[in-house]
């Protein structure tokens, strides 16, 4: 008796056996990305950054690496330094360390279907911050949480030509324009001559990129002062290069914000203070305190929530004799 009681147990211990090797051998799936950012867990985002090529884009970095900390979000980040691949490498490393969300602020419009594929196929879901990018398949893409820089372009055209209302012509610009191919650059520009067309007086003599640095506006604005005889406006698609190009300018012997009329966007302390001087006319802002909302839309789309497909900021135009009023509040 106590032999077949013996092997009755024994029986039992083998197939409770088996069936943990069955389990073993196919699992249960672990809980996915959707899960668990609704059950509480630490989410992981990976943001590649374009660069830190101006002082809007060192705030906006600031913005993100602060509230991921305040959110409780782990953040995995990578500076592209202006460069395309450098981007799509970091976006693929957060796809190999199954990061939960992946946002990215894209150098160009153009050539991102590829990789944003291979996070979509991996189950990562992916937030376009600041810039947009050019595809067919928006599925590629969540939301895309930045400013409408067609707007912010034709908001400078509308300020100038207020300004020169009751002024004959020709009114001569010089465009100092962003990173060729991106989309501030792409939409600041279009926006402003959709304004100006309108009127004939108002005439582009020269454009070109100064790459949204400062060093770099200056260098074009340079350019610019000796192979055109008369200009009476500069457009800058950032404050950075109007800054370098004010440099530029004074240099020449003329002064900036009266012999030159400055249009520029973004909104940086620095522009304001140069408002203040006299040495820039008008500020279209571009907020670039982008972190908080980001972490809220991170934090919707891990746990698998349903968010709007473009969320916009919300942001000013400020002439001159606002710059005083509004520059202690200037955090950036």
């Amino acid at each position: 008796m106590a032999r077949r009681t013996a092997l009755v147990l024994t029986a039992a211990l083998l197939a409770s056996s088996a069936l943990t090797a069955c389990s073993t051998k196919n699992p249960a799936p672990g809980p996915s990305s959707a899960e668990k950012g609704g059950s509480g867990g630490t989410i992981t985002l990976g943001f590649a950054q374009v660069g830190a090529e101006s002082g809007w884009r060192t705030a906006n970095t600031k913005s993100v690496q602060e509230a991921a900390k305040k959110a409780g979000i782990a953040l995995k980040f990578s500076d592209g330094q202006q460069k395309q691949e450098n981007q799509i490498k970091a976006i693929r490393t957060f796809i190999q360390q199954q990061v939960d969300v992946i946002a990215f602020s894209p150098v160009v419009e153009s050539g991102w279907d590829t990789v944003l594929k291979e996070a979509k196929d991996a189950g990562i879901p992916v937030i376009l911050t600041d810039r947009a990018v050019d595809t067919k398949d928006t599925s590629l893409y969540k939301t895309f949480l930045g400013s409408d820089f067609v707007k912010e372009g034709k908001s400078a055209g509308e300020w100038l030509t207020g300004a020169y209302a009751n002024e004959q012509g020709p009114v001569n610009i010089v465009e100092l324009q962003g990173t060729t191919g991106s989309a501030p650059a792409n939409d600041r520009k279009a926006g402003f001559a959709d304004v100006i067309r309108a009127d004939d007086k108002f005439k582009i003599v020269a454009s070109q990129s100064g790459d949204f640095t400062r060093a770099k506006g200056k260098e074009v604005m340079q350019a610019f002062l000796k192979s055109q005889k008369d200009i009476d406006v500069l457009y800058a698609h950032n404050d950075d290069m109007a800054l370098g190009a004010i440099q530029a300018i004074e240099e020449s012997g003329k002064k900036p914000g009266t012999d030159i009329k400055v249009i520029s966007v973004d909104g940086i302390k620095d522009a304001f203070v140069a408002m203040t001087e006299g040495k820039i006319n008008v500020v279209v802002e571009c907020n670039p305190m982008l972190g908080d909302q980001l972490m809220e839309l991170t934090k919707k789309v891990a746990a698998g929530e349903s968010v709007p497909t473009r969320v916009e900021t919300v942001e000013g135009v400020f002439p001159q004799d606002k710059a005083a009023a509004a520059l202690p509040s200037r955090n950036y």
